[in-house]
């Protein structure tokens, strides 16, 4: 079997998803986020992308309903005994497969929380889900309640984590051997997913967005690729992945020489980074750390340039996003806790001078502070 934690550590995770269940008035949970289904049972599978449910009773049960093709990634990839499959079909509603499994559990008429905020859920399931189970049962939305467990990572996933940013570091060297003028985009994007590929490593939640010139500015992937300028600029986020688990950086390289503007929007940038680092501490809300991101931005005269966010959690996610909850926004009141690992990118994009800069890395939450989990600094790097 291919499992990544050992069964007691998995069993652990059940029973305190259980005391949450109890602690909220729940008898069980409709769980379809994959995220959640490989953090409770180690299950891992894109067939999300179908209709998949696991359930969890507060009695302990556990019982997973799936198409044909995961019958056996289940039982190669997780600790689940009770698998059932839906036959695929012009009318089926898989929900009903699901309500009379529920029934089989003695579930009618009881309160199920369910996690509607889930790829695999999408709103035409969901309304499947909700006219099958209509007058059976009670359901809560309750898509929170095992990504507040989740987003404490233990020792072994702290592991996984590290392992991660290596995987990261790694291409961030392979980027800067292939960033140069003249480069071609998909040289570079071959590097770096090589990299993390030959340290072993996954496929990320998302795909690693690169952008030349103008498209710097841009933080989202879109197809198409093209040459470097002699005289350039190129941004790059990226993640090293191991077990799923994620580890972000993010940086803008200018090419040809870097401009007075990139020169000053670095140092804006690192500056917001030590302000950022040093809100990020145990015991504190986490809503801290976008203030000093953008008391630094906005002191420096680029409250235009900055966004509305400054990072989010890392942790094991599926596609489509390396994103985890929750996010570094302002009056965000969730606490930091030790073992809580983010992404931290001080993002500045000036559309009048077409200047990007965005450096980023990854840290974890510890005792009294943080670490930041690469291997290498914010210097601005020209090629």
């Amino acid at each position: 079997m291919a499992l990544h934690f050992s069964r007691a550590e998995l069993a652990e995770r059940r029973a305190r998803t259980i005391r949450k269940l109890e602690e909220n008035g729940l008898d069980g949970l409709l769980v379809f986020r994959q995220e959640s289904m490989f953090y409770l049972t180690g299950y891992d599978t894109f067939g999300y992308v179908f209709f998949q449910c696991l359930y969890i009773g507060t009695d302990g049960r556990v019982a997973l309903i799936t198409r044909a093709p995961d019958l056996r990634q289940a039982q190669h990839t997780s600790d689940i005994d009770d698998i059932r499959i839906w036959v695929d079909g012009p009318d089926i509603n898989p929900a009903f497969q699901l309500r009379d499994m529920l029934t089989e559990f003695g579930a009618s008429g009881k309160k199920l929380g369910v996690e509607y905020d889930a790829y695999g859920l999408t709103a035409a399931n969901g309304k499947k889900l909700e006219s099958a189970l209509d007058g059976f049962c009670t359901l809560s939305d309750a898509s929170r309640l095992v990504s507040e467990l989740r987003v404490v990572k233990s020792p072994a996933e702290l592991g996984y984590i590290r392992r991660a940013a290596e995987l990261a570091d790694d291409a961030l060297n392979a980027a800067w051997d292939t960033v140069h003028a003249g480069a071609f985009e998909g040289d570079i994007l071959a590097a770096m997913q090589g990299a993390v590929f030959k340290g072993g490593g996954d496929y990320p939640g998302n795909e690693f967005i690169i952008g030349a010139g103008r498209d710097a500015l841009l933080c989202r992937y879109f197809s198409g690729r093209k040459h470097i300028g002699d005289t350039d600029q190129i941004t790059l986020e990226w993640a090293g992945a191991d077990r799923h688990y994620h580890a972000a950086m993010m940086r803008t390289i200018p090419v040809g020489g870097a401009t007075d503007r990139h020169i000053e929007m670095h140092k804006v940038a690192v500056d917001a980074m030590a302000a950022c680092r040093d809100a990020l501490k145990p015991g504190e809300p986490i809503g801290k750390v976008f203030d000093a991101y953008a008391r630094i931005c906005d002191g420096a005269g680029m409250r235009a340039h900055r966004l509305n966010a400054c990072g989010y959690s890392m942790g094991t996610t599926f596609a489509p996003n390396w994103m985890d909850w929750p996010m570094f926004y302002h009056d965000n009141p969730v606490i930091a806790e030790p073992g809580m690992v983010f992404f931290l990118h001080m993002i500045l994009m000036d559309s009048d001078s077409g200047t990007a800069m965005c450096p980023g890395h990854s840290v974890i939450v510890t005792e009294t502070g943080n670490d930041a989990i690469s291997r290498h600094n914010l210097d601005l790097i020209e090629r």
